[in-house]
C-alpha cells in the first residue's frame, strides 16, 4: 500500500488561527493533504478545498479525540490566548493530544521553544543539551517534552522542530508583530528588544512549516521521538534585522526608521496588570544572551534546510502585516 496516498494524508491542526499553525496549514493544503481544523466558537465563513473547520476545545479529550479519528497526523501549535492561565492549560491541552496520536497511532508535530534550557546549554544550543530551565515557563516546556516522549513508546510518533523567534506576513503575537514595528502601521521607528551587540536567533514562519511538512514525508524513517534545531536568521550582533527592517522600509519608498531600544521598564511598570506582559518579561533573558541554534542533524537528514533570505522574509513580513505602502 502507498503511504503517500491521500487516505494517509489526513492532518488535524489544533492552532490553526495562529501563526505556525496557521502557516503549517497553509502548507499541508498545497501539497494535497486533507486538514481538520479544531476551533473555539464561530467557525471562519472562508472556506478552501480539502479544509474542514470543526467546532471544538483542545481542553476538551472527547472534542480532540473525535476530531483526530482517521488522522495520520496532529500538529499540535495551540497555545491559550494571550498567555493567560499558560501554566493550567498547556499540559492538559497536551495530554489530550497524546491520547488521540496513541489511539489513531498517529505522529504528532510539536514547534519547540528554547525555554526549556537554561545557560549550561548555551550559547551554541544542540537538541540533546542538558535541559536545565531557568524560567517557570521552561519547567512546563520540559514537562511537555517528557510526556511527548513517553507517548512515543506508546504507539504515537513525535516530531519536534526548535527555532527561533518567529516572523512572517501572518505570524501573530510574535516579538516582531509586537515588539520590533506596530501592524498596519508604516514603519517610523523600530524598537529592538535586545542588548547592544548581543546575537538573536530568527526564524521565517513559511521556513519552519516547509521543514516540518519535509520532516514528515520522512517520518517513516525516522525515530519515534525525534527532535531537530533549526539554524534560521542568526543575528549575530542584534542590527541584522533592524537593518532589513529599514532597508525594506526604503525600497518602498519611505523614510529611514530610527531604531530605538525597547521601552523594558514600560513592561515592568505594566507587567503586574497585564498577564501577557509578565510572561513576555519573563523571557527578556533571551534577548540578553546570545543563543544560537546548531542545525547538523536536521541537514543529516533534508540535505539542507529550507532558507528564504532575510531581506526577501522581512519585506514579504512588511507587506503582509500592512506596514509597506
Amino acid at each position: 500500500m502507498d503511504i503517500n496516498s491521500n487516505q494517509h494524508k489526513t492532518a488535524l491542526v489544533l492552532g490553526a488561527t495562529g501563526g505556525i499553525g496557521g502557516e503549517v496549514t497553509r502548507q499541508l493544503l498545497a501539497a494535497g493533504w486533507q486538514v481538520r481544523a479544531l476551533k473555539r466558537g464561530e467557525l471562519p465563513s472562508s472556506s478552501h478545498h480539502g479544509l474542514t473547520w470543526l467546532q471544538g476545545d483542545a481542553l476538551s479529550r472527547s472534542h480532540v479525540m473525535a476530531a483526530a479519528k482517521g488522522c495520520t497526523v496532529i500538529v499540535h501549535a495551540v497555545n491559550p490566548p494571550g498567555y493567560r492561565n499558560w501554566g493550567q492549560l498547556v499540559l492538559p491541552m497536551l495530554d489530550n493530544t497524546i491520547a488521540a496520536a496513541i489511539a489513531e497511532h498517529a505522529t504528532i508535530v510539536l514547534p519547540g521553544t528554547v525555554y526549556n534550557y537554561g545557560p549550561d546549554a548555551f550559547p551554541v544550543l544542540m537538541e540533546e543539551a542538558p535541559q536545565h530551565p531557568q524560567t517557570r515557563k521552561g519547567a512546563i516546556r520540559v514537562e511537555l517534552e517528557a510526556r511527548l516522549e513517553q507517548a512515543s513508546t506508546q504507539g504515537a510518533k513525535v516530531i519536534i522542530v526548535r527555532a527561533g523567534d518567529f516572523f512572517g506576513p501572518q505570524s501573530g503575537n510574535t516579538w516582531f508583530a509586537q515588539g520590533l514595528v506596530k501592524p498596519g502601521q508604516p514603519v517610523r521607528t523600530v524598537q529592538y528588544p535586545g542588548a547592544e551587540g548581543i546575537g538573536h536567533q530568527w526564524s521565517y514562519l513559511p521556513d519552519v512549516a516547509r521543514t516540518m511538512l519535509q520532516l514528515l514525508d520522512l517520518r517513516h524513517t525516522l525515530p519515534a521521538f525525534a527532535r531537530f534545531h533549526m539554524a534560521g536568521h542568526w543575528d549575530h550582533d542584534g542590527r541584522q534585522m533592524t537593518g532589513a527592517i529599514a532597508r525594506a522600509v526604503l525600497q518602498s519608498g519611505g523614510a529611514a526608521p530610527a531604531i530605538r531600544r525597547f521601552p523594558w521598564w514600560l513592561m515592568t511598570l505594566a507587567s503586574p496588570f497585564v498577564a501577557t506582559l509578565r510572561e513576555l518579561r519573563e523571557m527578556r533573558y533571551l534577548w540578553q544572551t546570545p543563543l544560537q541554534m546548531e542545525n547538523r542533524k536536521l541537514l543529516a537528514v533534508l540535505g539542507k534546510e529550507p532558507h528564504t533570505p532575510l531581506d526577501e522574509a522581512v519585506r514579504a513580513t512588511l507587506q503582509g502585516m500592512g506596514n509597506l505602502a
